[in-house]
């Protein structure tokens, strides 16, 4: 299927918005990256970039720094920590993916606590496996560890620290930690993947046989709702072909791939989903549809293939992420072969269909004609990432990164510029991103914080 591949670790409130609003919205974000040209260096963003970071991993920001996985030549892994305004190396500690299936991509960092004090948490080698360590943020220096053996990694929910603990026994758990001191607040059984979270509540998707999503209380771990997944998109679910979230306003819209198992079995149930986020029931469902990859999260825009009942590839179309009503569409091209890969523009206006180094298709998304002329829309800089070479850890791909081409030619421009605000997202109004070498970027020219394709 021509639709792209979920890349690695991809798998993963406020007022109403109209149909109008959400183009606003992907307008604001395809303006991110833009500058201000022409206006002085009092109106140039704040930017920085560090092309030796050895950057693999998706990168975390909060507390005025950015922590990232990064690799050296000697195959060791390490979470490198930079001052989020200048870029400037704070420190580094050796880092681990013990636990970590390859295909959810290196174990990322992330960043929590109080403003004035925020810590930088990561998993790091241990004799007896991993450890997950909170450090200051600013130095580095240990405030505590919890030895777990194995696990998917840290993830921020709330004030808290959320991570799944000796996953790869049968008695692993998901465990709610204080960022501070690193101490236990409640576990449950099993393994879970944080997608949302305020002060209050924690939504976690269950990584099960029978997966399902569920509310927490973060402060005690009492269910507040479940959500099952098979009950929306059918059965057999298969988790092998990835899944990913986002939040838009008062729901999470959820997407599970399709998985394969043989060449001449049917695929297992895929599609979207959207539940409230405060009482767990359903809003919308669209069975046997693909997410288009690369693309925005779908809280942002969802623009989607759908599937017909015999497993084959059919058109295009956007659907409305509040709603899940299609909003535009495009006819699958009856002759444009199977050699392209997705690309699009940085204000999400148009499909294209790239092929490297030769002449290639746009679509406005808007109408579904065809678009004459040059358009400049980003893809994948690679469509075969090359494994990363981390001692003890075979099978890990570096988060992908995009690159701008011609689509009437197939090529890439001599200036590239920094990717749209769809793909990197922002974080109080900074982006950082990893580049096709693993240099790292940060930009500050967006305010607010805006989810990239990766979460």
């Amino acid at each position: 299927m021509a639709t792209g591949q979920p890349p690695p670790g991809g798998r993963r409130p406020g007022p109403r918005r109209s149909v109008a609003a959400i183009a606003v919205h992907l307008a604001l974000l395809a303006g991110l990256g833009c500058g201000a040209a022409g206006h002085g260096d009092r109106m140039r963003p704040a930017a920085w970039q560090d092309p030796g970071a050895g950057a693999v991993g998706r990168p975390a920001i909060g507390g005025g720094v950015t922590a990232v996985p990064s690799l050296g030549a000697d195959g060791r892994l390490r979470t490198l920590v930079l001052d989020l305004a200048s870029g400037r190396r704070l420190w580094s500690r050796p880092a681990t993916t013990a636990g970590r299936p390859a295909d959810l991509g290196v174990t990322p960092a992330a960043v929590a606590g109080a403003p004035d004090r925020p810590v930088v948490v990561s998993a790091e080698p241990r004799a007896s496996g991993a450890a997950v360590v909170g450090r200051y943020a600013r130095d580095g220096r240990e405030l505590w560890a919890r030895a777990v053996g194995t696990t998917f990694g840290p993830a921020r929910c709330g004030d808290a620290i959320c991570l799944s603990e000796f996953t790869a026994r049968k008695d692993a758990r998901f465990a709610v930690v204080e960022t501070a001191t690193g101490a236990t607040s409640w576990t449950m059984p099993g393994i879970a993947e944080v997608e949302w979270a305020d002060d209050r509540r924690v939504v976690v998707f269950r990584i099960a046989g029978r997966p399902v999503v569920e509310a927490r209380d973060l402060g005690t771990g009492r269910l507040l709702w479940s959500f099952s997944v098979e009950e929306a998109l059918g059965r057999p679910v298969d988790l092998s072909g990835g899944w990913s979230f986002g939040v838009l306003d008062d729901r999470l819209i959820g997407y599970l791939a399709p998985y394969r198992a043989r060449d001449d079995a049917p695929l297992s149930a895929f599609g979207f989903f959207a539940v409230g986020l405060d009482d767990g029931r359903p809003r919308w469902v669209h069975r046997r549809s693909l997410r288009v990859y690369p693309s925005a999260s779908p809280a942002v825009a969802l623009i989607t293939r759908d599937v017909d009942s015999r497993d084959r590839d059919g058109g295009f179309a956007q659907l409305d992420p509040r709603t899940g009503r299609t909003v535009a569409t495009v006819p699958a091209p009856p002759d444009a072969g199977d050699d392209w890969w997705p690309a699009f523009p940085a204000d999400l206006s148009a499909l294209g269909l790239l092929r490297p180094g030769h002449a290639g298709r746009a679509y406005d998304l808007r109408t579904g004609h065809r678009i004459a002329g040059h358009v400049r829309a980003w893809s994948y800089c690679t469509v075969g990432p090359t494994p990363l070479r981390i001692s003890g850890s075979p099978g890990f791909l570096p988060v992908p990164a995009l690159c701008p081409y011609d689509l009437s030619t197939g090529r890439r421009p001599s200036a590239a510029g920094p990717p749209p605000g769809w793909y990197t997202g922002s974080v109080t109004g900074w982006r950082v991103w990893r580049d096709e070498r693993g240099g790292l970027h940060g930009r500050h020219d967006a305010s607010g914080t805006v989810p990239g394709m990766l979460g």
